[in-house]
């Protein structure tokens, strides 16, 4: 049984980005954590009364539909990472990892559009330094629908992907956890609806031969 985590910076980006490949994990006997950095609602305006805890219980019901631990919240706010020092990020991510020690960590793309994301993965890559000693083997970057593809192009690093899984069995699992997070997805053919997903996993796993993947980006990788 080997330790999982996935550091997310909204609610839904860890089912989005790496879902499938998650519930594939918890399958196999690895317990899988999820840590996710921000509120996720702040940027839409006035948070209604309840929101948040609705927000947060659909992450718990997602995080179930995949066999993961319910999740921890860092509370930070919504799309105003770069508004924060960057230890302050580092710090929380820190005492997960340390709590945890993961084998494997799984976080956002360094070049998406969405600077949540992009300082995510920043504040992965120093809170899981190579230390002598340290837990984590691997660390890869998942793409996130509606934000990895929306990036400027040649502003930021494009989303590469050199690891595939095959998620052909897992598909239905990553549906049902993103079905708790209905408030967050959209009606096709906007990028974060479920035809999109399904569509960006059959892609994935057409380029690798097999039905339906989930591509990630190596950060690190020690064998």
């Amino acid at each position: 049984m080997s330790e999982i985590l996935v550091v997310a910076a909204h609610p839904d980006d860890e089912i989005l980005g790496c879902g499938a490949t998650l519930a594939r994990h918890a399958d196999a006997g690895d317990r899988v954590h999820i840590l996710i950095l921000a509120t996720g609602l702040a940027a839409r305006g006035a948070i209604a009364a309840g929101a948040l805890e609705a927000l947060e219980g659909a992450a718990g019901q997602a995080a179930r539909a995949v066999g993961a631990e319910a999740p921890r919240f860092a509370g930070f706010p919504d799309n105003r990472l770069d508004g924060m020092e960057m230890l302050d990020i580092v710090k929380p991510i820190e005492a997960v990892v340390e709590g945890v020690a993961p084998e494997i960590v799984y976080t956002h793309h360094g070049g998406d559009l969405n600077i949540d994301h992009r300082i995510a993965c920043e504040a992965v890559a120093t809170a899981c330094r190579p230390l002598p000693g340290a837990a984590v083997r691997a660390i890869y970057a998942f793409e996130t629908v509606s934000s990895t593809e929306w990036a400027v192009s040649g502003a930021h690093a494009a989303f590469r992907p050199n690891l595939f899984v095959d998620v052909t069995a897992y598909m239905e699992a990553k549906m049902c956890a993103l079905a708790a997070y209905a408030s967050e997805m959209r009606p096709s053919p906007h990028a974060r609806s479920e035809e999109a997903v399904r569509a960006l996993a059959a892609l994935r796993g057409a380029s690798v031969g097999c039905v339906a993947a989930e591509a990630f980006s190596v950060i690190r990788e020690l064998r």
